[in-house]
């Protein structure tokens, strides 16, 4: 427990988002110093969700995946080929001809046969995926990842620059479209700086604590249901960890070794509860 009890630190100073169900932010980042590579999550919706984890076994023709969502739909995961994905609400766009948003649990699908980043966005291609009102990002094991948007027609792809990829909640290919300026993705920004130029030990937990501003304490909303941070997911893909904090909360954060997890043979679901 001693390692993890620093997470409340990293949601001290909080700014308030208007939009609850807007206000999500991924990062996956590269130690430049030991090659290490972390992916960090902040999950904003309303609290009554009953959110999971779902881990489903290796099969002949799947991948193990872990994947934390609700409603049977992953919000984010990763595979035992050290696939990472997340993704986050943007503002809406114009629809392109020919393809069209996902009609089942497209995450699932793309960690169950995806192994690299080409691979999903192959995967993309195949099955003619354009979301409007999202975008998503994909890093794997090799220190590659990229967000991937649909604006104007087009499929537009951001690759990772200087070991790390941010998204918040607007598009980097249109920041005028709107959320943008985000004080989220430069709170991030700024603490990664700092966080490289103090000269100290990068891990998993100081990668995390750079979302000092990215999380939101539960709140009432205007119709009387109670919005924030769900969970914050925190993987250091590299070595196959898994931790995940619930409602902002040190007593409720789930730890898992991904390499023993993928190695079972029977599906398990954890429901993610106070």
């Amino acid at each position: 427990m001693k390692r993890f009890r620093l997470i409340l630190i990293m949601f001290l100073g909080i700014l308030m988002i208007p939009e609850i169900s807007t206000a999500c932010s991924v990062l996956y980042y590269i130690d430049s110093a030991t090659g290490k590579i972390y992916a960090v999550n902040s999950e904003d919706y309303f609290l009554d969700v009953d959110a999971y984890i779902q881990i489903e076994p290796k099969s002949k023709n799947k991948f193990a995946r872990l994947w934390y969502g609700w409603d049977k739909f992953a919000q984010g995961g990763i595979n035992e080929e050290g696939l990472f994905f997340d993704a986050a609400i943007t503002p809406e766009q114009q629809k392109i001809k020919g393809y069209g948003n996902p009609k089942n649990n497209l995450g699932d699908k793309i960690l169950a046969n995806c192994s690299t980043v080409d691979e999903a966005l192959k995967f993309l291609e195949r099955e003619k995926i354009a979301l409007n009102k999202s975008h998503m990002m994909f890093g794997d094991k090799t220190g590659k990842a990229v967000v991937v948007e649909w604006v104007d027609g087009k499929r537009k792809l951001h690759w990772i620059k200087d070991n790390k990829l941010i998204i918040t909640n607007f598009l980097l290919s249109e920041p005028e479209a709107g959320n943008y300026p985000c004080y989220r993705y430069e709170s991030i920004e700024n603490r990664i700086s700092e966080l490289e130029d103090s000269g100290k030990e990068i891990n998993l937990l100081k990668i995390g604590n750079t979302f000092g501003q990215a999380g939101q304490p539960a709140r009432e909303l205007e119709n009387g249901r109670s919005g924030g941070t769900v969970y914050t997911s925190f993987i250091d893909i590299t070595d196959n960890k898994f931790f995940l904090s619930y409602k902002l909360s040190n007593k409720n954060v789930i730890k898992l070794d991904l390499n023993k997890e993928f190695a079972k043979s029977k599906r398990q679901k954890i429901e993610l509860k106070e």
